[in-house]
């Protein structure tokens, strides 16, 4: 397993962020790590922020610059120290926390320290979009990333909620950009844009289109997993006549996996997907959908994936009637059902 991502954010990591700065490096390390190993990743950053603020110049202005000319030591996560301290500290010095934030974006990331001035300054719009032409792509990633309405981890832009409609202005700026980390930011963005407001994520997949099917799909990937009718339309998946069958064991043990081989007949360009309908604790059931495979069939084609009952804290397994379906470009057909049965019961191979 492998290990939680604050451990790369330990006390070494704090030791040599002190000896970037102009503080007082032993009591400065000592209040940083007091109740250190209890802490969360993002709690880390935000304690020594803390920190940071006790220790540097009182004028924000003053202390951003002592923050930004301490940046270039290799630190991982421990940059999102500095990200706290702009975002939190740095919002009244505003041309200075700007600055610092085009440095930090090329170390690390100012994705998260650059909302609150999106939020407190109107002008930041503006200098993102100059930043959508700066030669480092990580400064242009940061124009899309920073500006999303639910990036995770951050508090969500709840005017970007309301009306997304200056930031599909910067996104549109970014479409063609020769970066694919620059596109997967533009692409996720948008998706963020259709949870809220679907008809115009489609409408400006629309005019990306054509040309940019692989943006437009990462972009409408949560319409494209609830089988949105204009979505697939979009990207093609429309007309076929392909039917989906499959052969299923009738029992499966709890901790086990389920073989599934889908055959597929007929013709035309299909996404096909798979819904497995769970047994919950009380004995209702909740679906899931799992990935399948986008497919040109022309007469006849299979799919094999595998679904597993292992137990796990995200997804816990209970005895009972299953329904599995094949989503063949939204359209939903049932495959079968089959028993899920306590890990000690004795089950068939195939019915």
């Amino acid at each position: 397993m492998a290990a939680p991502l604050k451990e790369q954010f330990g006390s070494d990591v704090v030791r040599r962020l002190a000896e970037t700065l102009p503080v007082d490096r032993p009591s400065f390390v000592d209040e940083c790590l007091e109740g250190f190993e209890e802490l969360s990743l993002l709690a880390r950053g935000r304690r020594i922020a803390d920190v940071m603020q006790r220790h540097l110049d009182d004028d924000p202005a003053r202390a951003v610059r002592q923050v930004e000319a301490a940046m270039g030591a290799d630190l991982g996560f421990g940059y999102f120290a500095h990200s706290a301290f702009i975002g939190t500290y740095g919002l009244p010095a505003y041309a200075e926390s700007m600055a610092a934030q085009h440095t930090l974006t090329r170390l690390f990331t100012a994705e998260f320290s650059i909302r609150p001035f999106i939020e407190h300054y109107p002008e930041t719009m503006g200098q993102l979009a100059v930043w959508s032409a700066d030669p480092d792509a990580h400064v242009r990633r940061l124009v899309s990333e920073g500006t999303r309405p639910r990036l995770p981890w951050a508090s969500r832009l709840a005017a970007f909620q309301s009306d997304p409609s200056p930031v599909i202005e910067l996104l549109d700026r970014l479409i063609d950009d020769p970066s694919e980390y620059v596109l997967r930011s533009v692409g996720n963005n948008l998706n963020d844009i259709s949870r809220d407001h679907p008809e115009i994520a489609l409408a400006v997949a629309e005019r990306w289109l054509p040309g940019r099917p692989r943006l437009v799909r990462r972009g409408l990937r949560t319409l494209i997993k609830a089988a949105d009718p204009h979505a697939l339309r979009l990207l093609g998946y429309e007309g076929s006549t392909v039917v989906a069958e499959a052969r299923l064991p009738k029992r499966v043990r709890i901790g086990d996996s389920l073989p599934v081989v889908v055959t597929l007949t007929g013709h035309g360009r299909i996404l096909l997907d798979l819904r497995v309908h769970f047994v919950k604790a009380n004995g209702s059931t909740a679906a899931k959908v799992f990935r399948g495979a986008e497919l040109q069939v022309d007469g006849q084609a299979q799919l094999r994936r595998t679904i597993s009952f292992a137990q796990h804290t995200t997804r816990v397994h209970y005895p009972g009637r299953h329904r599995i379906e094949a989503l063949v470009n939204g359209e939903p057909s049932l495959l079968g059902e089959f028993e899920v049965v306590e890990s000690t019961s004795e089950v068939p191979t195939i019915s």
